[in-house]
């Protein structure tokens, strides 16, 4: 990992992205336990990493890089969307609002409410979406 990335890695855990995963982790063991919720707990682990350390990375479609529609692109997609909003997606999304807010306070704080804001609209829509490196 480059070092500019590797640095602001580091500072995001250090204030608040470290709580932030555990939050997606959280989610995802709920999830894991209902059974029903298996392929949400995957979605929730995979974004859990990328809340862990967010810079150098970002979300795509996943039509992006498979270069075709997938289940998560279509009405099965929204469907799961709505599923996961009602039973995880708002509170994960008030938390990372909550950190934005507490992160922009300050001028050295403005680029981790960015992220935070990315992860919050994430944190709502999870489904067809799916994490890449930049390049």
């Amino acid at each position: 990992m480059p070092v500019v990335p590797l640095a602001l890695n580091l500072l995001w855990i250090a204030l608040g992205g470290l709580v932030m995963a555990a939050g997606w982790v959280i989610a995802g063991v709920v999830m894991a336990l209902s059974i029903v919720g298996l392929p949400w707990a995957r979605s929730a682990f995979t974004i859990a990493g990328f809340t862990l350390l967010p810079f150098g990375h970002r979300v795509v479609r996943r039509a992006e890089i498979t270069g075709r529609r997938g289940l998560g692109s279509g009405a099965l997609g929204t469907l799961g969307n709505l599923i996961w909003l009602v039973v995880a997606g708002w509170w994960l999304a008030f938390g990372h609002l909550v950190a934005a807010v507490l992160c922009a306070a300050t001028i050295i704080g403005i680029p981790f409410a960015w992220a935070h804001l990315k992860l919050a609209r994430l944190a709502l829509w999870p489904v067809g979406r799916t994490i890449a490196a930049y390049r």
